[in-house]
Formats: C-alpha cells, structure tokens, sequence
C-alpha cells in the first residue's frame, strides 16, 4: 500500500504516502526522545532501543512468516509505535516487560485486525494499557533522572504529580493549599522539566515543538488537540472555581501527565480518529471530558489512555453521524 487514504471521495493524489507522513511524525518526536535521553540518561536509550526493536522484529515475523506477506516494516508505522510506546512507559521498565507491551501493541492491536488502516484501537496505547493492567509495580515505578543533566535537579521520586496529588487528596484533611510544599514543583518546572512520570512526560516544551512541526508540515489538523485542551481546562476549570481546596486548576491539568503526548500524537491518529472536523471536535471533549473524570473521582491519577482508547471505539458512529456532505450534492 503506497497511500494512507483518510477521506470520504473524491480523493485527490499527491506525493503524500504512508512513509513520508510516519517520518514527520518520527522527527516532530525527536524533542521529546532527546529530551527524555538528557534527563534519563541510558535507561531511556535503552528503553527506547528495546520497544523500537521489537515492535520491528514482531510485525517482521508476523507479516514474513504468519501471514506469508511481504513485509511491511518499511512504511514507518511500526517504529512510530515502537517510540510512542517507549514514551508512554516508566524508564525502569524490565525489558522483557516492554517486549511484551510490542507484541500486544503490534501483534493483537495492529496485526490482529489486519494491519496498518486496519485497526480500531491505537496500538501504542493498547500496548500501554495492557502492561499497566498486568504489571501495575513495573508501570509505576517512577525513578529519579539519572541522566546526563537531570541528575541534579531536585526531582519527584516515588511518584508523578498526578499521583502525589491522588495521594495527598486521600490524606485526612489534606487540601491542595498544603500540596506544593510537598510536591516541590512549580509551573516552570511543569513547563520545561516535569519530573516524574514516562520517557515522553518530562516536557511541555518539547512535544508543544513536535505539535508546531506536524501542523507546519500539514500532518495533522489542530481542531482534535485543542479540543482536548480546551476541554480539560474548562472542566476543570469549573471544579477549580467551585473548590479550589479539593481540585487542581486547569494549568496543572494541561500540563502534567500524559495529556499534551496523547492529545497531539495519539488522539490524531489518521487511522483510530474521525475524519470529518465535527467528529474529531466530538472526539476530544469526548477524551477531554473522560480524562478528567478519571483524574478526579476515578482510582487512577492518569486518565488519558484509557480515555483515547474508549474514543477509538466510538470513532466508527461518529463517521458515520458526522460524515462529510457527498460529492455534488448541497
């Protein structure tokens, strides 16, 4: 397949294929890798190194010696998911662990419904969801940067700030008045250096950079990322006003956790997201609203995977509730 086509018809052609596409997703990556290498130091590369790896070796085998194809490797998408599965997982994740996550995220949630275009869910997240379910010691066991200029920095341990905020709020008497004396963080620190959390969490900076360049190159539209964003701040924002002792406010919510790697570079998944602007507006105060929902009276701290990957699911009426007029027609 030389072309990822993601509309309803006429289809215009262009030299646009599935590689060009997965490798300016691969290099609008690139800040929040080399970001996650400096403050984590070999254990990310590592990390890195072994998802990428296998998530290439298992669509290789599959397509080579399962379904007796040739293979499909070359079109990017696998190591797309390798990076966005390394990005979403703790440093200290044992490598057979991260093996694991690439055969369920290439082999059941990709493969399994016939390969790239194919699949409902995002593999990436699958992949994620799935380790954090059957290993949940290894899928939180946040570790303090060790890496070449993170070692120094008077960094979370323990915990992200979603969880210490999980934590605190379950305390007697706790408020979140009493929460950054404990936390030791600031809204700069979120901003440029959010210690504590996966590879891909440590900075706003850099994935904001990766969003620039998608739009920039015309990879994505903003309508599904900003409808998240706006989302989530103004429900939370809402909670915040009400009571502020008991909800973090929108900036922290923006900020923290998984929200900005998921609302740019999964929630806009060509393949797992709607094709009409409405449906993909839909889309993200659907995952906006259910991230939330988890972060303040859910078990978790984090909400945006489980979040993304429920969206997935409703994708198919949402194309088909807000499909694009047919062509020739008012």
């Amino acid at each position: 397949m030389d072309k990822l086509l993601v509309s309803p018809s006429p289809h215009l052609h262009t030299k646009t294929s599935t590689k060009s596409l997965m490798r300016d997703v691969v290099i609008a990556l690139m800040p929040a890798v080399i970001v996650s290498f400096l403050f984590y130091g070999w254990s990310s590369m590592l990390l890195m190194a072994v998802s990428i790896a296998s998530c290439l070796l298992v669509e290789l085998f599959i397509t080579r010696f399962l379904l007796k194809k040739p293979s499909t490797i070359a079109d990017c998408s696998a190591l797309v998911t390798g990076i966005l599965l390394a990005l979403n997982l703790p440093t200290a994740t044992p490598w057979w662990v991260v093996f694991i996550g690439s055969v369920v995220a290439i082999g059941v949630a990709k493969m399994t419904f016939g390969g790239l275009g194919q699949n409902l869910f995002n593999p990436a997240l699958v992949g994620r969801v799935f380790l954090l379910i059957s290993f949940p010691t290894y899928m939180t066991n946040w570790t303090r940067p060790q890496g070449f200029i993170g070692g120094g920095l008077d960094a979370l341990t323990g915990a992200t700030p979603l969880g210490k905020v999980k934590e605190l709020m379950s305390m007697d008497g706790a408020t979140l008045t009493s929460i950054p004396e404990y936390m030791d963080l600031n809204y700069c620190d979120m901003l440029f250096y959010n210690i504590g959390g996966s590879a891909g969490e440590i900075s706003a900076i850099a994935l904001l950079l990766g969003f620039a360049y998608l739009l920039i190159r015309g990879v994505i539209k903003p309508h599904i990322t900003l409808s998240i964003i706006m989302t989530v701040a103004v429900f939370s924002g809402i909670f915040w006003l009400i009571d502020p002792a008991q909800f973090t406010d929108p900036l922290f919510n923006i900020l923290t956790g998984g929200l900005l790697l998921g609302a740019i570079f999964m929630a806009t998944d060509y393949v797992t997201s709607p094709m009409s602007k409405t449906g993909g507006i839909v889309f993200g105060i659907g995952i906006g609203v259910i991230t939330m929902l988890i972060r303040y009276f859910g078990a978790y701290p984090e909400g945006v995977s489980f979040a993304i990957l429920i969206m997935n699911s409703v994708v198919p009426l949402l194309n088909k509730w807000f499909h694009t007029k047919k062509y020739g027609r008012a």
